[in-house]
């Protein structure tokens, strides 16, 4: 999968070296913003780089986290699944059929902490049906 010359530059900006697979992996996960795990991840890369191996899914995801390009989403003791959103938003985890869904924080009012805190990051996981379990479930 080619990446535009923005993503393409987005990542070298980032001190990620350009390699065909971290720009396979990337572009999957842009592509369709589903919060696929890396088994997933593997599975689309497959169809696209047959010689691909899951180690390098892994290596591949590893070096997009930690260049801040991708997230981790951890739900539960689930298998981690991958955000590229880089936008401030939440996660909405769908409890029937297992979908995570980007949703919108609402931050116009502050957290009320204690004096003394500081906050570096925050993360919000909401739980329950998504709308179509909760059509199937009325």
């Amino acid at each position: 999968m080619k990446l535009s010359p923005d993503i393409a530059h987005q990542l070298v900006a980032n001190g990620i070296r350009l390699t065909r697979q971290r720009e396979e992996v990337f572009g999957i996960l842009l592509q369709k913003r589903d919060h696929p795990t890396a088994t997933e991840l593997f599975l689309r890369a497959k169809k696209h780089m047959p010689s691909i191996s899951l180690a390098t899914i892994y290596n591949c995801l590893d070096a997009l986290v930690v260049s801040g390009l991708v997230k981790q989403v951890n739900v539960n003791r689930a298998p981690t699944r991958y955000c590229a959103n880089l936008k401030e938003h939440s996660h909405f985890y769908c409890e029937s059929c297992g979908t995570v869904s980007d949703v919108e924080t609402p931050v116009k009012k502050g957290w009320s902490l204690p004096g003394g805190y500081t906050v570096s990051q925050a993360e919000v996981s909401l739980r329950g049906l998504c709308p179509k379990c909760s059509k199937t479930n009325l």
